[in-house]
């Protein structure tokens, strides 16, 4: 195997939405998804970038990819690291990629003194688990994760 973990460029977006539409199948979350590829073009490349991604490519091909933005914590007065999503394709797991990735990752946070690196895992997603636990993560059970979408979200921002 010659796997390389690169950063993402504005021609990556039809990979990295082919990966966004695989990882929501696997969560059974494909209803979900409404991004194409002019929304990530502009996200992600455009002048005001959300996110950014890396791939992993075995001899040239996309395996698996990253994707992450920066967070902050006010009790450490540092900017974070917040994984969005990692995936891997099912024929390529067992070969180190994710953890590939997951190690890049770590070193973004290392080299830009980031205080912390989280992300969320869905709960019955056990060999996601077990892999995270085997890298050493620590689960914030104290923690549970809200949100807004749609009309609610729509709501609160007309009040």
């Amino acid at each position: 195997m010659s796997l390389a973990i690169r950063v993402a460029t504005a021609s990556d977006v039809p990979t990295i939405l082919r990966f966004i539409r695989a990882l929501a199948e696997y969560e059974k979350l494909a209803h979900e998804v409404v991004a194409d590829e002019a929304k990530l073009t502009a996200t992600l490349f455009g002048p005001r970038p959300g996110a950014e991604v890396l791939l992993a490519e075995d001899a040239g091909i996309a395996r698996g990819f990253a994707l992450f933005f920066t967070s902050y914590s006010t009790f450490l007065a540092k900017p974070g690291l917040y994984l969005e999503d990692l995936f891997v394709d099912p024929e390529a797991r067992g070969r180190g990629i994710g953890k590939r990735l997951m190690v890049a990752l770590a070193k973004i946070c290392v080299e830009r003194d980031y205080g912390r690196f989280e992300w969320s895992v869905l709960d019955w997603n056990t060999p996601a688990i077990d892999f995270y636990r085997r890298l050493g993560a620590v689960p914030q059970d104290e923690w549970t994760v809200q949100r807004l979408t749609g009309d609610p979200l729509r709501t609160l921002a007309a009040t």
